[in-house]
């Protein structure tokens, strides 16, 4: 863990040169990448950018709240299903959907029916802790998923969900400018996220997890800020399904079983639980690693879960855990 010695270290989120040199060549190179790279790395990259969002949000929740999730594809679900059925069933407006209101409120619209599903799965969580909790979103996941194998009228069924085109003004959003999009608001929701778990909110999530009855006895209302905790990390999971289903332009039941909460789950282990930069991190390699790896596709599961035994065993605190302490040598050195 990096020490801060004082508060004033707390209240920016970059601070020197080097770290502002890093991000604007980073911003940069993001926004030059398309006009070099090939369709299918912008197509990794975005889809990089959405697993980032989900990520984020589910550590917000089982990194620094302490409420653990088996079920967090269904809330992906529910904002790709919520996206598609906006687009895809609401009778827009020519205007209105050449000028990208369609796409624009549907994103909002998965943050929102997905937050609110997250609010009424963080009621039980006020009475269940552990494995039991486990289990409950376990069952919500597996809930969901038979709801949109089964429901043909809401989804498709296995049949699927086809979207329309996206369209902003002149723009049709195709590879580079949806890639734009999609970096453009995981990192706006990746800023909020950070700012959120250095403020109040996030003290109190933190403080939650390390206890919940020393939480209640500093005034901590366990109430409130376990279903916020819940609702934030699927509103976040929402708008990640959103921007996966406009990536994809195609939905179909499969996409979201047990098997994905298990790898969202496997991003925030091994990028490192409680960390914001160790959501992301953890999302670009279980993004990029099975695109490598796609000959030993019905193998994945077993890499994903010795990935988690290895990496608890070895850095408990992720990847990102193991950047801080080799940043923190190089700030020793030689000493």
């Amino acid at each position: 863990m990096e020490l801060k010695e004082r508060y004033e270290e707390d209240l920016f989120l970059v601070r020197g040169a080097l770290a502002w040199t890093a991000l604007l060549t980073l911003c940069a190179g993001l926004f030059l990448l398309p006009y070099v790279a090939r369709n299918y790395v912008l197509f990794t990259l975005s889809l990089v950018a959405v697993n980032a969002v989900i990520a984020v949000g589910l550590n917000l929740l089982v990194g620094y709240t302490g409420q653990i999730s088996l079920g967090h594809a269904g809330f992906v679900a529910i904002g790709a299903y919520t996206a598609g059925l906006v687009m895809a069933k609401l009778p827009w407006p020519e205007a209105a959907a050449a000028w990208g209101l369609s796409w624009l409120a549907a994103l909002a619209a998965a943050g929102l029916v997905a937050a609110i599903f997250g609010f009424l799965v963080g009621l039980p969580a006020l009475r269940l802790t552990g494995p039991y909790l486990t289990i409950a979103t376990l069952g919500f996941g597996i809930a969901v998923h038979q709801v949109l194998t089964n429901w043909d009228r809401l989804s498709g069924g296995r049949t699927g969900l086809f979207l329309p085109k996206l369209f902003f003004g002149p723009w049709r959003l195709e590879e580079r400018p949806l890639y734009y999009v999609t970096i453009l608001v995981a990192g706006l929701l990746i800023w909020v996220a950070s700012n959120l778990v250095r403020s109040h909110v996030g003290r109190a999530f933190v403080a939650i997890r390390d206890s919940d009855i020393a939480a209640a006895v500093t005034g901590v209302n366990l109430t409130a800020y376990k279903t916020l905790a819940f609702a934030v990390s699927a509103a976040y999971a929402g708008i990640g399904g959103a921007m996966l289903a406009f990536i994809l332009r195609y939905l179909e039941p499969q996409l979201f079983t047990l098997f994905e909460s298990i790898y969202y789950l496997s991003m925030i282990v091994i990028g490192g639980l409680g960390t914001v930069p160790g959501s992301v991190l953890g999302a670009a390699v279980l993004t990029v690693l099975p695109q490598q790896l796609a000959g030993l596709k019905e193998w994945l599961p077993i890499v994903y879960g010795a990935a988690i035994m290895f990496m608890m065993a070895v850095e408990p605190r992720g990847l990102y855990g193991r950047w801080v302490k080799i940043r923190l040598w190089f700030k020793t050195w030689p000493f």
